[in-house]
């Protein structure tokens, strides 16, 4: 896929008024410039495009809808250099459709004691710009993250960042298609899901082909394409010896080629970012699909197994917001315990589907049996994920709403060699702690399919999922089961509320 972030910006409106005359204005101007600059000296993922200072209703309206217009366009930072009275920004922020972050900032850093005046305070007033400004944000109920701190200060602009790559990630869903290859796993509850609410809340179209679909596309693929991918396999991964070229299952490679090429070309004309499969729907698929879905993971497709279309969108989002960061994103699942008391951990992994983007380590490329599915031996790639901070999140349709429950994590290295376990893994130890943990995802209710990110962190999924005013609960150091219950029933009590009687 291209570049996801490409194309993409975010624009940095300035609030003041008339009364103050056009020196000032002119000096209004030339400070949001300097915060501009100096966001862009950050390295954040996107540009900053600066605009005019806005002073009236008519222009604050106008811009607004310039910016709903524009695709490149995800997202407004805000910041009140002056006083804007708050009144003007109505109509603007009613019809605002795009992320908002406002910036409570200022040009100086330090005040000049010995020469302040109140021609330096009349122009400097952020302090008391901002809260007039806040005050209609909250009137008006606006969805809105609040950075407070100078536009130099890494901690400041490190939450801009973050806020960029959720408002990318919300662009980037409200245009996007999933294609799910056949129907979900029969009698699964957390696989299912209102697929309408989803295209309201998310953006993302949820669509349906039949998995013969695939299967003529993969059997349209010639056999040379395929052998040139396998061999290309040969060069990127540590392929045992009877998949390579002249091992005795090397046909099993080239039609995991096959599967890699076919997916491609069936997704691609439709615009599609993210897709799902099924083991009990496999029609004339003749493997279940392993490597050739753990590719176009890494190649930043979301995917969900078992039809699972709610972990494509996580899995699609986390790859949007990671994009460029160290680190990866992948399905994950939690699929068995280590419980020494003091010692516990979890190891997830899935059938064969987990992407290679979480490890730096060179994957190994096998084939194994797949006691499931009722096909061919399956080809697929093998790792451990690195050691280290991620998150893991799992969407939820809880009937009125979805749920987006976090738990942030350390991944750590397994006790021992796993040399019979021949999937993509990952252990970790969950905050504040295993038992703790456990208790409030269950409280939850949260899937047991999730998005497992270790470029970003539960930050980026919880601006995503104000964005789109839905539900997030997160478990976290100093997390207990009690508040976090609590939590939720305040959540129930206010997102009923939130949508009206």
């Amino acid at each position: 896929m291209n570049a996801i972030l490409e194309g993409r910006e975010v624009w940095f409106v300035t609030g003041s008024q008339g009364l103050y005359g056009p020196e000032v204005l002119d000096q209004v101007a030339d400070g949001s410039k300097r915060i501009v600059a100096w966001l862009d000296e950050a390295g954040l993922p996107l540009p900053v495009v600066w605009k005019p200072t806005l002073t009236s209703k008519d222009a604050i309206h106008s811009l607004v809808l310039e910016a709903n217009r524009d695709p490149n366009c995800v997202g407004l930072i805000a910041w009140m250099h002056t006083f804007s009275p708050a009144k003007m920004w109505i109509a603007g922020l009613d019809a605002l459709q795009k992320p908002l972050l406002h910036l409570h900032t200022q040009v100086n850093v330090e005040l000049p004691w010995d020469t302040i005046d109140m021609d330096f305070m009349n122009l400097n007033q952020a302090a008391h710009g901002d809260r007039e400004f806040a005050s209609i944000e909250t009137r008006l109920g606006v969805a809105r993250k609040t950075v407070v701190g100078h536009a130099t200060d890494p901690a400041a602009t490190a939450q801009v960042a973050t806020w960029m790559r959720a408002a990318a990630a919300r662009a980037d869903a409200r245009t996007g298609v999933l294609v799910r290859f056949g129907d979900n796993m029969r009698n699964v509850a957390v696989t299912e899901g209102d697929k309408v609410e989803a295209e309201l809340v998310w953006g993302t179209s949820v669509t349906y082909y039949g998995v013969n679909d695939l299967v003529a596309a993969v059997d349209a693929v010639p056999d040379s394409e395929a052998e040139w991918l396998a061999g290309q396999y040969e060069e990127l991964y540590q392929v045992v010896p009877e998949l390579r070229r002249g091992g005795e299952r090397h046909a099993s490679l080239v039609y995991g080629a096959k599967q890699e090429i076919g997916l491609r070309s069936f997704l691609e004309p439709l615009g599609a970012t993210a897709f799902t499969t099924n083991f009990e729907d496999l029609g004339g698929l003749r493997q279940l699909p392993g490597l050739a879905v753990q590719r176009l993971m890494a190649s930043g497709y979301g995917f969900g197994a078992e039809g699972d279309w709610k972990t494509a969108l996580l899995v699609r989002a986390a790859k949007v917001m990671g994009e460029g960061l160290p680190g990866g994103a992948s399905l994950m699942e939690d699929y068995t315990y280590h419980l020494t008391p003091g010692e516990e951990r979890i190891l997830g992994a899935h059938m064969l589907e987990v992407c290679p983007t979480l490890s730096s380590v060179q994957p190994k490329l096998e084939i194994h049996p797949l006691g499931i599915g009722n096909r061919e031996d399956p080809v697929r790639l093998v790792f451990n994920t690195d050691p280290g901070p991620a998150v893991v999140v799992a969407m939820t349709d809880i009937r009125d709403r979805f749920r987006l429950t976090a738990n942030t994590v350390t991944v750590v290295p397994p006790d021992a060699p796993m040399p019979n376990l021949p999937v993509g893994s990952a252990v970790w130890v969950p905050d504040p702690d295993f038992a703790t943990s456990a208790a409030c995802w269950l409280a939850a209710g949260a899937a047991h399919h999730t998005v497992m990110s270790t470029a970003v962190g539960a930050e980026a999924f919880e601006d995503y999922a104000r964005m789109a005013g839905t539900e997030f609960a997160l478990i976290t150091r100093g997390t207990t089961a009690r508040e976090f219950a609590k939590e939720l029933a305040w959540n129930q009590a206010y997102y009923r509320l939130a949508r009206g009687l």
